[in-house]
């Protein structure tokens, strides 16, 4: 992989990230810089799952019209992001390729590590709000799970935090209620 890298000339583009090839890492785009992250691990890719599951059983009893799809390229206007899961339109989701373009996502979610709580915290809720995505929510595992919820409001996420132990008792996407403490098995 690092050859892939090292013979690269200039900045990177959307087109250069996507033609790599599948690497041990996660790979996202931020004004031409790459952001390369370590895949995640065993209780990270847990999680996602157990939340990924919860999330499409509650868009389908809500009748939504939208998709649960993990790890998803997703356009934003300064590169390339892969949130850990979306919860995005279903029919253009039907309908993209290799990535999806930020208007049919209605929910980015991150299951924030050590390794990227800066890059969840900040960076990429700066970049998903500048997407203008209605909804960014970060799942945190330690010390104890708990989900901050954001809802953009003036070009901002406006975040709620639920701890374990609490129910998210959401409405918007879809109804939702989860404790964060379910998500660590």
């Amino acid at each position: 992989m690092a050859v892939l890298l090292s013979g690269h000339v200039g900045p990177w583009t959307v087109d250069d990230v996507l033609a790599l090839p599948e690497a041990p890492c996660r790979i996202e785009l931020v004004g031409g810089a790459l952001l390369v992250s370590a895949n995640p691990d065993v209780p990270h890719q847990r999680a996602r799952s157990a939340l990924a599951a919860r999330l499409a059983q509650a868009a389908e009893a809500g009748a939504a019209q939208l998709e649960v799809l993990p790890a998803v390229p997703v356009l934003v206007p300064d590169g390339l992001l892969i949130p850990d899961l979306v919860i995005a339109d279903a029919a253009a989701a039907a309908e993209a390729t290799s990535a999806l373009d930020a208007g049919a996502v209605v929910v980015a979610i991150e299951v924030t590590a050590t390794s990227t709580r800066m890059a969840d915290t900040v960076l990429k809720s700066a970049l998903y709000a500048a997407a203008g995505i209605p909804h960014y929510w970060r799942l945190e595992l330690e010390p104890a799970p708990h989900l901050h919820l954001g809802h953009l409001e003036r070009g901002t996420y406006a975040d709620r935090l639920v701890q374990a132990g609490e129910t998210t008792a959401l409405t918007d996407p879809f109804p939702l209620d989860i404790d964060p403490a379910a998500l660590r098995r």
